[in-house]
């Protein structure tokens, strides 16, 4: 009923062989669409958190922003652009008042 498929992997442009009992696995579970990635693709990406850029975001890249805790008056670092109108809060109090 089936046939080996050769589809062109979407990252990396070699072709790779969607085989006939892949299809019939595919077929089984439901699910509609074709896969777009070849094999070592598929794992690299499982590998990298499935982001685009290459993994999850290293904290060191994110913008922080100083503040100072409305709780305990500390200074802190806050990953968004504090607002007057709304309590900031270090990673300390913010974890007790959970």
């Amino acid at each position: 009923m089936y046939s080996d498929k050769t589809i062109v992997c979407k990252d990396c442009g070699q072709e790779f062989t969607f085989t006939a009992n892949e299809q019939e696995f595919f077929a089984e579970k439901g699910f509609t669409n074709e896969p777009q990635r070849c094999k070592s693709c598929r794992v690299a990406r499982k590998n990298n958190g499935g982001s685009r850029d290459g993994g999850y975001r290293d904290n060191s890249q994110r913008q922080m922003y100083d503040a100072v805790c409305s709780d305990c008056g500390r200074p802190c670092q806050v990953p968004f652009q504090p607002r007057t109108d709304r309590p900031i809060k270090c990673s300390d109090c913010f974890r007790s008042n959970r």
